[in-house]
């Protein structure tokens, strides 16, 4: 048990953070990975047996993400209150991050989902064919045609050549 304690506590801003690229808001993507870990907890032997524990986990997140898209309702949700900021102007920090979130959101399921495991991840090819399920070269094709997406989005022209 103290295994699994061990990983969460250093896992658990990793996996949230993969939960809200995957398209969760944080308050869900904290559920989301909560409920991934729980499937996990209960299987943890077959977790610790895995040949590479992050893929696994990945995958659960995923296969729970999936599920969640399939099942109910996910537009937005009003909030009584804006949170306070910490102090000073972020707007740039939040206008680039929109354009990012939004870029990200324009992509296919597939595709976005092979653009957090790579690049926010940190998985490689192989890991992320194990996490998706599929052969190593679909991996490298919706990499690729997300990259040329994300490449040709106008949105995010001012991130790459700022003024």
């Amino acid at each position: 048990m103290d295994e699994f304690t061990e990983y969460v506590t250093a896992r658990w801003p990793t996996l949230v953070r993969a939960a809200v690229l995957l398209g969760c808001t944080p308050p869900e993507a904290e559920d989301l990975v909560q409920t991934a870990l729980e499937r996990c907890l209960v299987k943890w032997n077959r977790v610790r047996a895995a040949d590479d524990r992050d893929a696994y986990v990945h995958r659960v997140l995923v296969n729970c993400f999936r599920s969640s898209r399939r099942r109910r309702w996910h537009g937005e949700l009003p909030s009584a209150a804006i949170p306070e900021s910490g102090g000073g102007d972020r707007t740039a920090d939040v206008d680039d991050s929109d354009a990012v979130m939004r870029a990200l959101g324009r992509l296919p399921d597939d595709q976005r989902t092979a653009v957090v495991l790579r690049y926010y991840a940190h998985l490689n090819e192989q890991q992320m064919a194990t996490v998706l399920g599929v052969a190593a070269g679909t991996v490298k094709s919706r990499l690729s045609r997300a990259v040329k997406a994300l490449a040709q989005d106008p949105h995010l022209a001012e991130l790459r050549d700022p003024r």
